[in-house]
């Protein structure tokens, strides 16, 4: 008997699955947070050990950091009801945003580090897991 196109039985990693999604939602608002707060840092001043002192502006880093947040918090939401299209985009957003908060950590490690652990359990669940969820 052929089940080609069948949806896979649901297991006990469709908690995991949910859990990804979730955790995608929370990483968007994280990220949002983190380009509020690179935006209210945008004038920052910081000295050298030359002693030179340079200006940085992180507004165009919190944009970004803004925008990823509300994208993510999106997909996390179409996988929840159980897209295709969602998940592969939650996919790849997770994928830039480890890159992103691998590439800014020296500025907010904390932030970076809890949004990266986030992202590589996201893709882990995504990856193995998400077709259990699929509706189309």
């Amino acid at each position: 008997m052929a089940t080609h196109g069948a949806r896979p039985a649901r297991t006990g990693w469709v908690g995991w699955i949910y859990f990804g999604a979730v955790v995608l939602v929370a990483g968007g608002i994280v990220q949002f947070v983190n380009g509020l707060i690179a935006l209210a840092d945008s004038g920052m001043m910081y000295l050298l050990p030359s002693g030179m002192a340079v200006q940085v502006s992180f507004a165009s880093v919190g944009i970004s950091f803004m925008i990823m947040g509300i994208v993510l918090a999106a997909a996390g939401i179409g996988v929840m009801s159980g897209k295709t299209w969602a998940r592969v985009l939650a996919i790849t957003l997770a994928v830039l945003s480890v890159l992103g908060n691998i590439a800014f950590f020296t500025a907010y490690p904390i932030w970076s580090a809890i949004v990266i652990v986030l992202d590589v359990l996201v893709i882990y669940a995504l990856v193995a897991h998400g077709k259990e969820l699929r509706h189309s």
